[in-house]
């Protein structure tokens, strides 16, 4: 019989709002699913469903935001073949772009997701890159397919982790750094400014 699930909830930091995962972590893989929900930029809910393959590279991740007479889902799927991205929306969230990518191509040299409301999604670079016990200042600048909550838009981008110590790695993206505090199974325990573990 495997193993219940392990449960990780953080407080939202920089809003009102909390995110819960359900994970379960493999030797070489991860399944998750949780929720999130917060005040900003409007009052929402995120609902989310992760799968890695060997290695903690992405498979899939899927993704359902819902507020106030709109809901929005994305589905990313990783292949061989690069990645399809998939969309639906009803009722209209404000003035926000559609959700989604135009040009899914953009993301042929991303291996990890990055979903905003969760501080989850930094543990699969951590353990992909095998940065747990790794030597201080060992560093990796990935392309990674960033998931904007709450309007589902899927951006391209490229994030660094340095090892600062054995519990301490930097996350840098762009001209934004913070120093991430992580459990021995690479999970997040604070992020400065953004997450708190609870428990």
């Amino acid at each position: 019989m495997r193993p219940m699930p392990r449960a990780l909830l953080w407080d939202r930091m920089v809003e009102v709002g909390a995110d819960i995962a359900l994970v379960d972590l493999r030797p070489d893989r991860l399944f998750a699913h949780g929720q999130a929900v917060a005040a900003e930029p409007v009052a929402h809910s995120c609902r989310y469903e992760l799968a890695t393959g060997a290695g903690f590279a992405t498979d899939t991740l899927t993704v359902e935001s819902e507020g106030a007479g709109w809901q929005r889902e994305v589905r990313l799927e990783r292949s061989d073949r690069g990645w399809r991205v998939v969309t639906s929306e009803q009722g209209r969230f404000g003035s926000a772009s559609l959700p989604g990518i135009v040009d899914a191509d953009r993301l042929a040299d991303a291996y990890d997701v990055d979903l905003e409301c969760t501080a989850l999604t930094n543990t699969l670079p951590i353990r992909r890159l095998n940065l747990l016990g790794a030597a201080p200042g060992t560093a990796h600048t990935v392309a990674v397919a960033w998931v904007r909550v709450p309007s589902l838009q899927v951006i391209p981008v490229e994030h660094t982790y340095s090892v600062v110590s054995p519990e301490k790695i930097r996350f840098t993206s762009g001209t934004f750094s913070a120093e991430l505090t992580v459990d021995g199974d690479g999970f997040v325990v604070t992020y400065p400014g953004y997450a708190a573990r609870v428990g």
